[in-house]
């Protein structure tokens, strides 16, 4: 149910089971990780310097297939131990600039993907939130820290409660995510603008992907962080692409990023 294609600079890596919504069983959940693995394969060769992730259908994702699962034997653990969590880890340290195009259900595990993809655009109804008080389960998959981290404890707990959903705008608007677009935008925008980046200084953009990452799991601060930049500015100065950019500019011409 998983697709890669590489193009142009850019992998375009699709869920591909519209009958179910594109949940995802421990089957999936690997050919994603081989996915991944070949995309950043690519990466390292020059060939990919942008991933987009998205789903075919009604919906991004709907979480886990839970079609075949039966509660007595389920290992809930090494599902979410074994394949989910090293595969976000995986998405998250992904060599390039990583993005998602989000509509429909995006749930479970299906919110789990985004969390761990760079940018997110959504379709104005696009649906999120915890469903998993009709199932007599939690929230996984990163959930519950992102939620309280963009919403704070009580919308969060309101969430998991009630199991409401939230549309795209909606959570847009409570700072969840990037932007929200019309449904039948969502892919094309994102698509364009995935192919402005690729053209643009992985490199650069890799570093403040990193930088961004100790802001957040170091909780650094301004002073911190200022020097991390510091630093990583003096090493990209170094570099072809920052010459490329200096010169591109005094110049007045497009710059020609290779890194």
């Amino acid at each position: 149910m998983i697709e890669l294609s590489i193009a142009n600079g850019i992998a375009e890596i699709v869920l591909n089971a519209p009958e179910k919504l594109n949940s995802l069983d421990e089957a999936a959940l690997v050919e994603l990780d081989s996915a991944y693995d070949d995309a950043a394969a690519a990466a390292s060769r020059g060939m990919v310097r942008a991933l987009l992730l998205r789903g075919e259908g009604r919906a991004f994702c709907a979480g886990r297939d839970i079609a075949g699962v039966t509660p007595e034997n389920d290992d809930a653990k090494a599902y979410l131990n074994g394949l989910v969590e090293p595969l976000l880890k995986k998405m998250a340290a992904f060599p390039a600039p990583t993005f998602a195009a989000a509509h429909g259900a995006c749930l479970g595990v299906g919110l789990g993907l985004l969390l761990a993809t760079d940018v997110v655009y959504v379709a104005e109804t696009a649906k999120f939130g915890s469903p998993f008080a009709k199932l007599g389960a939690t929230l996984d998959s990163g959930g519950h820290w992102y939620f309280t981290e963009r919403l704070g404890m009580h919308r969060t707990l309101d969430l998991i409660y009630t199991a409401d959903l939230i549309s795209g705008a909606e959570a847009v608007a409570e700072g969840m995510f990037s932007r929200v677009m019309p449904d039948d935008a969502l892919l094309e925008a994102t698509r364009i603008i995935v192919a402005r980046v690729a053209a643009g200084a992985t490199g650069a953009f890799t570093t403040s992907k990193e930088l961004v990452a100790h802001i957040r799991d170091k909780r650094l601060g301004l002073w911190a962080s200022m020097a991390e930049e510091n630093k990583e500015q003096a090493r990209l100065c170094k570099t072809e692409d920052y010459a490329e950019g200096f010169r591109a500019f005094q110049e007045k011409r497009a710059p020609v990023f290779k890194g």
